[in-house]
């Protein structure tokens, strides 16, 4: 989500910067096209000024005309630079007009400059400076015009552009990179937060923490203050389960003793049918018990496979089944899993009864490493399990023991603990023999090997 992010804000400040350098470019061109005008008008201007020097005041008439400097600018016809003189009526023009006389409607007040676009020989847009003046003792009219093609400040103007873009797209470039650092540098922190909340999910933090930036310290609190809210509600709803289930118990156990009461005087069939309901009442309530005891997913424990199933073969070997078993484990010290001792411990000790109640006098418990998680595998000698029935076995209140010992109970519990432990439990006949296996997620570094767990060997 934050490369989506990122890469969404690159996206936009690319175009916010190809859209504010074409800006510039276009302003640029337009600040560049006025001062070459300005530059093209001081010029003529300049120019204007030497061509007054062609009139001659006289006595008799009060001025005159003389020969024009001789400049080879406005010698070649349709040069593009062009200037006429009119002194009262006489008219003086440039070669480069040839026969064209610029048009003059609207003449400049006396001792004004005007600036003009006039319609050039060719019908072309020429850039005209009028300058109007007075000469000689009779205030005889002088109009000067210079002008010079507009095409030629076009050709500025895309030459100047031409340069321009060059480092505009280099600037364009070094702006989107500088945007692309802010931008990564920006979202670090919260790829820190998504760290911790990655931390969170696999039990290496119990929570996210204070020591992050300033800026995201306060999305931090928010989510610890949540996950402090739920674990309280969590434990609350975990405390109601139990203690409903506990006061559950006692009636039911004392149902039991009503049943065994009628069929002592008789009442057979009336106690079966009370046991019967009594039983599955009571399934129900050793699982809600089972399910009361789960701890939140969230919670940073791990627990030795190994260790435990050495304390829990010690203790079914104690039983009249237990002891004609042959254990066998092999479990690596230090390895340790994602889940908490009391769950394993109650889910390894119902798939060991479990092996053990239908094995013929072997079971073998292993635990290893596996693609990154820890197998941890129950396997018996005994007849196994009929095809048909191997999805059902995590249904409550099914058993397959033909002694009936069974509630029907334990493997619907394993399936419970497992998955709330984010794990997976598989079951499979193994031909000869049962094989139950838990798929759990491996503890994080900082649990692996912290408690050594001496294993004595298997006979």
């Amino acid at each position: 989500m934050i490369r989506s992010i990122r890469w969404r804000l690159v996206l936009a400040g690319g175009l916010a910067i190809a859209l504010a350098l074409a800006l510039s470019g276009m302003g640029l061109a337009v600040l560049f096209e006025r001062h070459v005008e300005r530059v093209a008008v001081a010029d003529l201007q300049a120019r204007a000024l030497a061509l007054a020097a062609m009139v001659q005041p006289e006595a008799e008439t009060g001025a005159r005309l003389r020969a024009p400097p001789d400049d080879p600018l406005y010698d070649q016809p349709f040069s593009g630079h062009y200037w006429q003189v009119m002194l009262g009526s006489e008219l003086r023009r440039s070669r480069s007009l040839w026969d064209y006389t610029l048009p003059s409607d609207q003449p400049a007040p006396p001792g004004e400059t005007a600036v003009r676009t006039l319609p050039g020989p060719r019908g072309e847009p020429l850039l005209a400076v009028e300058q109007s003046l007075v000469a000689g003792r009779e205030a005889v009219p002088l109009r000067i015009i210079l002008a010079s093609d507009r095409d030629e400040l076009a050709l500025a103007r895309r030459g100047f552009l031409g340069d321009l873009l060059p480092y505009l797209g280099l600037l364009g470039a070094m702006l989107l990179l500088a945007s692309w650092v802010q931008i990564t540098v920006g979202l670090r922190p919260l790829r820190q937060v998504g760290a911790r909340v990655a931390a969170l999910v696999s039990g290496g933090r119990p929570r996210i923490g204070q020591d992050l930036p300033t800026e995201v310290i306060p999305l931090a609190t928010q989510i610890d203050e949540l996950l402090d809210a739920r674990d309280r509600e969590l434990g609350r709803a975990r405390h109601r389960a139990a203690n409903l289930a506990h006061g559950l118990k006692t009636p039911l156990q004392a149902l039991l003793g009503d049943a065994a009461e009628l069929e002592a005087r008789g009442e057979v069939e009336i106690a079966r049918n009370i046991e019967t309901v009594a039983q599955q009442m009571r399934r129900h309530v050793d699982r809600e018990l089972a399910r009361a005891r789960l701890q939140s997913g969230r919670d940073a424990q791990s627990a030795e496979p190994g260790r435990i199933a050495t304390r829990l073969i010690g203790v079914l070997r104690r039983t009249p089944l237990g002891a004609g078993i042959d254990w066998r484990l092999s479990a690596p010290p230090g390895l340790a899993a994602r889940i908490g001792p009391d769950e394993l411990t109650e889910a390894l000790g119902a798939l060991l009864e479990n092996a053990m109640r239908h094995a013929r006098g072997m079971v073998r418990i292993s635990a290893r490493r596996k693609d990154g998680r820890i197998l941890i595998a129950i396997l018996d000698d005994g007849p196994g399990v009929p095809e048909a029935e191997l999805e059902r076995l995590t249904q409550r209140g099914l058993s397959l023991d033909p002694s009936g010992e069974g509630q029907g109970i334990g493997l619907a519990v394993v399936a419970d603990i497992v998955d709330a432990a984010q794990g997976e439990l598989r079951l499979r006949n193994a031909h000869p023999g049962f094989l139950a296996e838990l798929h759990l997620e491996a503890a994080p570094p900082a649990f692996q090997g912290a408690a050594p767990s001496p294993f004595p060997k298997s006979p």
